[in-house]
């Protein structure tokens, strides 16, 4: 998997949705939201939540926003009835596309997935279509850019946790695990001490597409416009070197 730093396409990521702090505290509720009606309203035992709560608070979301979000995600208050949605597809040059979704409003969000692959060169295919090309996998990140962590221990440190894989890349370690395995590791690396970056379960690609340049900045703009829409939650794509 080096090379192909998820990390990197995270800060992309990153970068382009603090452009747009107009819209930063909807999409953290909704990233609050759907880690805690996947896992449970407890930041303690719930790694995906933590993080998502932790993120919020650092672009300084009121607490009785993220309280909100977590309760309309436990039944505990009313309000909008949010639904998860999938969509698979292929961008240009065959990438392969997953776009999850968490939308109020289902038809108008698959009229502006749609209308988003047809203007940049894609096109969305049928419920596993691209899934196969993809493995579900746990993901951490812990920053090294000062160089303090030392690679041997933190490698220890991961492996004695249960998890399956770690990689080295410029300022950060990545570190993989099953799913079943994701809390465990998360909380054994918190208790040592260290500080979790970035931390969920998601989905890595066995193999990666490289496409000539002009293929590839209109993969990019797709994943831009993908990245503005608001009730788009994650995009996974198998696009080589996409930073």
């Amino acid at each position: 998997m080096a090379g192909h730093s998820k990390w990197k396409n995270i800060q992309r990521r990153k970068n382009a949705q603090d452009a747009k702090k107009g819209k930063i505290f909807m999409r953290h509720a909704k990233d609050i939201y759907l880690a805690a009606k996947q896992g449970g309203g407890d930041i303690t035992t719930n790694a995906s939540l933590r993080l998502a709560v932790d993120k919020a608070k650092a672009d300084n979301m009121p607490n009785d926003n993220i309280d909100r979000a977590i309760k309309k995600a436990t039944g505990a208050l009313d309000g909008a009835n949010f639904e998860e949605i999938t969509y698979e597809g292929y961008g240009p040059g065959g990438v392969a596309v997953i776009v999850n979704i968490l939308t109020d409003n289902k038809n108008r969000t698959a009229a502006e997935i749609r209308h988003a692959f047809k203007k940049n060169g894609g096109n969305l295919g049928e419920n596993g279509s691209v899934s196969f090309m993809f493995d579900r996998k746990g993901y951490i990140v812990i920053e090294n850019e000062d160089g303090a962590i030392d690679e041997d221990e933190i490698t220890l440190e991961a492996i004695e946790a249960g998890a399956d894989d770690i990689v080295v890349e410029e300022g950060a370690y990545e570190i993989f695990t099953s799913p079943e395995n994701f809390d465990a590791v998360c909380t054994h690396l918190r208790e040592s001490g260290y500080t979790l970056a970035d931390a969920e379960v998601t989905l890595i690609p066995q193999t990666y597409s490289a496409l000539p340049e002009e293929d590839a900045q209109k993969m990019l703009n797709l994943i831009d416009v993908l990245e503005d829409n608001e009730d788009v939650q994650d995009i996974h794509h198998n696009l080589e070197d996409a930073d």
